[in-house]
């Protein structure tokens, strides 16, 4: 009866449209009616006790970081290195999709950010040189969702807060996978642009390579700074952010000089807008877990769950397909606060890697942003290129199984995961 009430309350405000932060509330007074205690002050309480955290501060300055990016045109100069050194081959400007997508993931850690960046760069570029655009955008989206796999990352700092294990220890394990998520997307692109007949940029000369590199330096030495920084313990997740933003605003405003006060102004109001919708997101859901826990769902959840217990790859094959499905209508931050708590003690219990797991989930949360009927990302993209949801999913299905393909690879072989993270951490 408790599970009903969790999940009739949830998903039926969530379906006659009330936004996801207070269908999470209203599911908390359900669950309360349900128990017999209805107190609003523990509505109230737990809302700021939810945002009431040292490590949620990354969140804010590593959104700041990636609008200050765009903003002091450091992306615009990655861009460039990468038509430099891709731009001349069959179907580059798929690969120049790629490797852009690689670093700029490597800044912000925002998925819809950096595809937002690089539909509005190369999309122009793509149509012009004959790509079907329907296919560039797909490319483009599944790129985009590296950047929550690849530190440092905002989706890791969200689940590493709700679960209460490192996220450091995340950042470096979703390396290798989101590694592994860029490769699968070049084999796909090699695969579907084989055939196609499409303009290609002239070869760019070494010293024009050269000086793109030179160019770029300031905003490729970011990533290590950041990756370094976190490997040796220099600085802190929270920390690292304040680092990204200051770098950027710093590079963008002194070095590169192309960020005026005004730019700098619409970065940071970009940024607080995003912010106070994750963070509405973070408060309401800290009500819903802890009502869940009070009604004693994990426990169900287990229970449920025990005869797939005893193979751990099995459970979580099984988790990975009901976070696929549940993240098709739901973006990965809710995903995250609302079924984490309920599956981290399954998890625990098979004795899974909670690390392992976590990265697992987030790439599985991460792919529903570029499927129907909701995808963020997706439709993102779709507004940028002027397309139908309809092409640009048909464009998008080769590069949605090669990741799904990832996601099937680490389950099977939990070892690409925990392995590397012990090399980086």
């Amino acid at each position: 009866m408790t599970a009903f009430v969790f999940l009739g309350s949830l998903f039926g405000a969530i379906g006659i449209g009330v936004p996801i932060a207070f269908a999470l509330m209203l599911c908390a007074l359900a669950l309360m009616f349900q128990l017999g205690h209805v107190d609003a002050q523990i509505l109230a309480q737990k809302l700021i006790d939810g945002a009431d955290s040292y490590p949620l501060m990354a969140i804010p300055f590593f959104l700041l970081a990636g609008e200050l990016m765009n903003a002091g045109g450091l992306s615009r100069r990655i861009v460039a290195v990468a038509l430099s050194l891709f731009g001349h081959l069959r179907g580059g400007l798929g690969y120049v999709v790629i490797g852009t997508g690689l670093v700029l993931a490597s800044l912000s850690g925002s998925a819809i950010a950096d595809t937002a960046t690089l539909a509005v760069m190369l999309i122009p570029l793509m149509r012009e040189a004959g790509y079907r655009i329907e296919r560039a955008s797909g490319l483009m989206a599944a790129t985009g969702i590296i950047a929550p796999i690849i530190p440092p990352s905002v989706g890791f700092v969200v689940l590493g807060v709700t679960a209460n294990i490192s996220i450091i220890r995340l950042f470096m394990a979703g390396i290798v996978p989101g590694l592994l998520m860029a490769a699968s997307l070049v084999v796909a692109w090699w695969w579907v642009s084989r055939g196609e007949e499409t303009a290609t940029l002239p070869k760019q000369p070494r010293a024009a390579v050269l000086a793109n590199l030179r160019s770029a330096v300031w905003a490729l030495l970011l990533p290590v700074i950041i990756i370094g920084g976190l490997r040796f313990g220099i600085f802190t997740p929270t920390e690292a952010g304040v680092v990204a933003a200051a770098y950027a605003m710093v590079v963008g405003l002194l070095v590169y000089r192309e960020m005026t006060l005004a730019t700098l102004h619409a970065a940071i109001l970009a940024a607080a807008r995003t912010t106070a919708v994750i963070m509405l997101l973070i408060a309401a859901s800290s009500v819903t877990a802890f009502l869940v826990t009070i009604a004693g769902l994990p426990g169900q959840l287990v229970a449920l769950l025990q005869p797939f217990m005893a193979d751990p790859k099995l459970l979580m094959g099984t988790i990975v397909l009901g976070v696929f499905v549940i993240g098709m209508v739901l973006d990965f931050t809710p995903a995250i606060t609302i079924l984490v708590p309920l599956l981290m003690p399954v998890v625990v219990a098979a004795g899974i890697d909670p690390i392992y797991f976590g990265v697992v989930f987030l790439m599985t949360a991460a792919v529903g942003m570029i499927t129907p009927p909701v995808g963020a990302v997706l439709n993102t993209v779709c507004g940028i290129s002027r397309i139908s949801m309809g092409a640009a999913t048909r464009g998008i299905l080769p590069f949605l199984v090669a990741e799904i393909a990832v996601i099937v690879l680490l389950v099977l072989v939990p070892e690409l995961v925990t392995v590397p993270a012990s090399w980086f951490y």
